[in-house]
């Protein structure tokens, strides 16, 4: 059995990073109501897993055990057009350097896209150590968890209205007893499969821990129901 945890806890939201802003150049927006030419309605943004393939057959090369089948589920709920984007990190046990590449590529990812495409939203996608870059990118700190590190970007406030749900996987701060509060609480599906030592403080089997694309079809329909 798995567990499915959805904070309601109330914590102050998060901050814009002008200085992220500043220094890479791109100009932040709010939600937009137009959408440009060849832009999808949704992107799906996801961070694999430590050392996960990314799937010789797939297109979009998000993840064998999560990204992949996930990125197919709600793509097959949604009658909106979507797209995915593959968090350009190295996904390794080099820490805190793997975890904060990815939340830096995370969020500049988005910024840019949202500046590029005004109408477009975004479901957030992180399995294993990618629930960390994820975790990391919406202000929810994973120092101290494994494969975890410090923030080092923060998704601006202003785009918060365009994250439309948050899907974490073997999240590693829940061995912590953390999970993610404030803005994005709501929009946050958070699964921890039962006796899996990356999520579950009394885990230990590792085995459990690639078990997860059987909640792909819930985390769709969870997509769904955000939009």
């Amino acid at each position: 059995m798995a567990r499915s945890h959805r904070s309601t806890t109330s914590a102050a939201a998060v901050t814009a990073l002008a200085v992220f802003a500043v220094t890479t150049g791109v100009c932040t927006i709010g939600a937009g109501t137009a959408m440009a030419a060849g832009c999808a309605d949704i992107q799906v943004v996801s961070a694999r897993g430590t050392n996960e393939p990314g799937g010789a057959g797939s297109q979009e090369k998000l993840g064998t055990v999560v990204g992949n089948p996930v990125y197919s589920a709600i793509a097959g709920a949604l009658e909106a057009r979507t797209d995915a984007y593959r968090v350009a990190y190295p996904a390794d046990l080099n820490q805190p350097a793997s975890v904060q590449a990815g939340n830096r590529d995370l969020v500049a990812h988005v910024v840019a896209q949202a500046a590029a495409c005004p109408g477009q939203r975004f479901v957030l996608l992180g399995y294993s150590q990618g629930a960390n870059v994820v975790d990391n990118s919406i202000g929810i700190s994973s120092a101290g968890a494994k494969v975890g590190g410090p923030i080092v970007a923060t998704l601006p406030a202003q785009l918060t209205p365009r994250v439309a749900a948050v899907l974490l996987f073997g999240n590693p701060i829940r061995g912590l007893g953390r999970s993610v509060t404030g803005v994005y609480a709501e929009r946050t599906y958070d699964v921890c499969n039962d006796n899996d030592p990356v999520c579950d403080p009394n885990g230990s089997d590792w085995n459990v821990h690639l078990r997860y694309a059987r909640h792909a079809a819930a985390a769709a329909k969870f997509v769904e129901s955000r939009l």
